[in-house]
């Protein structure tokens, strides 16, 4: 194998190759890249064993070929050429090497045999759709922040992706839970995602996935079937396995009967909640919230650090309220709100209150009180 490719186009391929790579391997070969050259395009394949990415780039191709290198080093290497040099990549299998060269710079990089890499097993998609990169953003943005982190409930360790109904008819949902919080985002249902099953996307393949929908005008083409996902643009193709699981009927937490209604500024409910925890303690960050007419005030009584009281002008009208939440969670949830107000709707101060933007049904939001 030898080519020729520009620093920048290999830096990008070679970057969401190596996100992939899990640091702490206890086989070799996973630690490395898959380079395969063919024609004027080169490929980079990295893989954990649940999640493939295959990145693709331009580059002259001198003679076509592949091997398999330490995706972090070479990243490394790359990272550290001189911006707009052209590299060139040439394979000695004789020595057993890979010769990465740039401008006065040379690197010999030890290889391991590409027939020991492994590739992920095509699967037969049950559906096959394309959705605007911006939309799954927002699916996922939005409902990535709750995930659970807890290993022994492993079934919520993703974002449950599924087809749903909603009072408009039938859309493509994401929902994600641990039991603290709940978050539950809609967008429209793309042409041929009628038969996807749901499927519960693991919290990196979301990390990674990410990287995929930076561009607002592209579409990503999505397959689903009952043990993968599958994500691909023209240059990048991440595919995935999907968590073993049945996901918890989460429509059972979600309140319908809630009917305090409390609209405040999202971005100076957030500030206010953020001023005040900064004197509790770091285990609980307890937000104690106090409504009554147009006036809400937040506070944090910390026995060890001291005392905070901030007091916003809000639109209440109900019984007087007091209740409380943890602030990481209260911020979390305040930092969805693309539109400048959120609409709290409460039952009591021991139910689980429902957050939205504004009148906006397509993302709502569940917090569990704490006692204060």
């Amino acid at each position: 194998m030898k080519i020729s490719i520009e620093r920048a186009a290999l830096l990008k391929a070679v970057a969401q190759a190596q996100s992939v790579v899990e640091r702490r391997n206890t086989i070799p070969i996973l630690a490395n890249v898959l380079i395969e050259a063919e024609e004027a395009q080169v490929s980079f394949r990295a893989t954990d064993l649940d999640v493939e990415v295959v990145d693709r780039a331009p580059a002259m191709v001198e003679r076509a070929g592949a091997t398999t290198v330490s995706a972090v080093l070479l990243h490394e290497i790359v990272r550290k050429l001189p911006d707009g040099s052209m590299v060139e990549l040439v394979d000695d299998s004789r020595s057993g090497r890979l010769q990465v060269t740039a401008g006065r710079s040379s690197f010999a990089l030890a290889t391991l045999p590409k027939e020991d890499f492994p590739v992920m097993a095509t699967s037969e998609y049950a559906a096959n759709f394309s959705a605007p990169a911006k939309a799954l953003r927002r699916l996922f943005d939005k409902s990535k922040f709750a995930i659970s982190t807890e290993e022994t409930r492993y079934y919520l360790n993703g974002v449950y992706l599924h087809v749903s109904d909603a009072e408009d008819g039938r859309v493509l949902r994401c929902v994600a839970t641990d039991g603290h919080r709940l978050a539950r985002v809609d967008s429209e249902l793309p042409s041929g995602a009628e038969a996807m099953p749901g499927v519960i996307v693991p919290r990196k393949t979301v990390g990674e996935l990410r990287k995929l929908l930076e561009d607002d005008d592209m579409q990503i083409a999505v397959s689903v079937s009952e043990t993968k996902i599958r994500f691909a643009t023209p240059d990048i193709t991440l595919t995935s396995k999907v968590i073993d699981g049945t996901f918890p009927d989460y429509t059972r937490v979600i309140p319908s009967g809630n009917t305090k209604r409390l609209e405040v500024d999202a971005g100076d409910f957030a500030k206010a909640v953020d001023r005040v925890a900064t004197v509790s303690s770091e285990r609980s960050r307890a937000v104690k919230l106090v409504l009554e007419e147009d006036k809400l005030v937040l506070s944090v009584n910390a026995p060890d650090s001291g005392a905070a009281e901030e007091e916003l002008i809000v639109a209440y009208a109900d019984e007087r309220l007091e209740i409380g939440f943890n602030a990481k969670y209260l911020l979390e949830i305040a930092n969805q709100v693309d539109r400048e107000n959120a609409v709290f709707l409460f039952n009591s101060s021991g139910d689980p209150t429902l957050m939205r933007e504004g009148n906006d049904t397509s993302a709502v939001y569940v917090v569990m009180p704490m006692r204060v």
